[in-house]
C-alpha cells in the first residue's frame, strides 16, 4: 500500500484529476488548512495561542521556468514580512527544485540566500531560519552542497535529512562538524533497496540511532540544533527517555510534526516543557504531498477511507 501512494504522488494523470474529487478535497483539509498564505498563517496564529511554533511550506516542486521560481521567492518574501508583523514563531520550509535546483543550481543559491536574507532582517526571536527539505536521492548530494554553501554565509539556514537512506548516517557525522541545524525525518519517497532501508524496523533503529547522533555532546558542543521530526509515539518516548538520561533539559529537544496529525501528542509535549513544532503547508499542489502522506502512515489511510465510504 505504501508503494502504490507512493507511485501514485509521482502520477501526474492522477495529479491533474483526483483534486477534481470532493472526497479527495475534503480528505486532504485535515492535513491542509487552506490553499493560501492566509490560511496557513491563521492556523500558525492558532498554534501560537498553544505554545506551539509551525514551519510554513508553500507547495510545489520541480519547478520548470525561471519566472515560476521568482515567484515563489516573492511569495516567500511577503510571508516572511507578515510573520514579523505579527510577531509569529514561525520558520519557512523550501524544496531546493521549487526554487530553480532543476534549472541551474546558482540560480537556485541565489534564490534561497535572497529567502535566508530576508528571514535574518525579518526574524523574531522565535523564528527566523529557513529550513530546505531533502527531496528524492538523486538530489541529496546537491541539497547538501548548496546547504553547506549558504549557511557558510547565512547562519539560519538549516536542511533536513532522511532516516530511510544508508547514507544519512554519514551526511549526518559531517553536519554534526559544520555545527549546523538539522531536522531529521524518515523519509517519504520511493526508493529502491540498494540506498534506502526497506523495512520499517530498519528505518526505526537508525532514526534512533541518528537522533541519539544529532543530540550527543558532542553535537551539543560543536553547536547543532536538531528538530525531532516524527508522529511515532514510541520512538518520541525512547528518545525522550534516553535524553532525560543523558541529562539534556527538556526545553532543549525540539519534536517536530504535520499539521492535523496527533494533535493532542503535540499538546501534550508542549504542557510537559518540551518544544514542538507543526508543519503547516499550503498551496494548490498539494496531491504528490498529500499522497506521500499517506504512505507515511496506515491511519491517514483509514481517514480517507471513512471519508470515502462514510459520505
Amino acid at each position: 500500500m505504501r508503494t502504490a501512494f507512493l507511485k501514485a504522488s509521482e502520477n501526474s494523470w492522477l495529479r491533474e484529476r483526483a483534486p477534481k474529487h470532493r472526497f479527495v478535497r475534503r480528505s486532504v483539509a485535515r492535513f491542509l488548512p487552506g490553499e493560501n498564505a492566509n490560511d496557513a498563517l491563521a492556523a500558525a496564529r492558532r498554534l501560537a495561542g498553544s505554545g506551539i511554533s509551525t514551519l510554513l511550506s508553500q507547495l510545489g516542486e520541480n519547478i520548470e521556468l525561471r519566472s515560476e521560481a521568482e515567484a515563489v521567492v516573492s511569495q516567500y518574501r511577503d510571508v516572511l514580512a507578515r510573520i514579523h508583523s505579527a510577531s509569529l514563531p514561525c520558520d519557512l520550509s523550501v524544496k531546493l527544485t521549487q526554487l530553480g535546483l532543476d534549472l541551474d543550481s546558482e540560480f537556485c543559491f541565489a534564490n534561497l540566500a535572497q529567502l535566508a536574507e530576508a528571514a535574518l532582517s525579518a526574524s523574531t526571536p522565535r523564528g527566523g531560519t529557513i529550513w530546505i527539505d531533502m527531496e528524492h536521492s538523486p538530489y541529496v548530494d546537491a541539497t547538501l552542497e548548496i546547504h553547506r554553501g549558504a549557511r557558510a554565509k547565512f547562519p539560519n539556514v538549516a536542511v533536513c535529512v532522511q532516516a530511510y537512506l544508508y547514507r544519512t548516517e554519514k551526511d549526518v557525522e559531517s553536519l554534526i562538524a559544520q555545527g549546523a541545524t538539522v531536522r531529521l525525518v524518515k523519509g517519504a519517497y520511493d526508493e529502491p533497496s540498494e540506498i534506502a532501508f526497506p523495512k520499517k524496523s530498519d528505518v526505526d533503529e537508525n532514526y534512533f540511532r541518528l537522533a541519539q547522533m544529532l543530540l550527543s555532546a558532542e553535537a551539543r558542543k560543536s553547536g547543532v540544533r536538531a528538530a525531532i521530526a516524527t508522529h511515532d509515539g514510541k520512538l518520541i518516548a525512547r528518545i525522550a527517555d534516553w535524553a532525560a538520561a543523558e541529562g539534556i533539559p527538556k526545553d532543549q529537544l525540539e519534536f517536530d510534526m504535520l499539521y492535523g496529525i496527533q494533535r493532542a501528542e503535540q499538546l501534550r509535549l508542549v504542557r510537559e516543557g518540551y518544544r514542538c513544532r507543526v508543519l503547516v503547508s499550503y498551496g494548490s499542489y498539494w496531491f504528490p504531498w498529500f499522497m506521500r502522506r499517506l504512505a507515511e502512515r496506515p491511519a491517514n489511510v483509514l481517514f480517507l477511507a471513512r471519508n470515502l465510504w462514510g459520505g
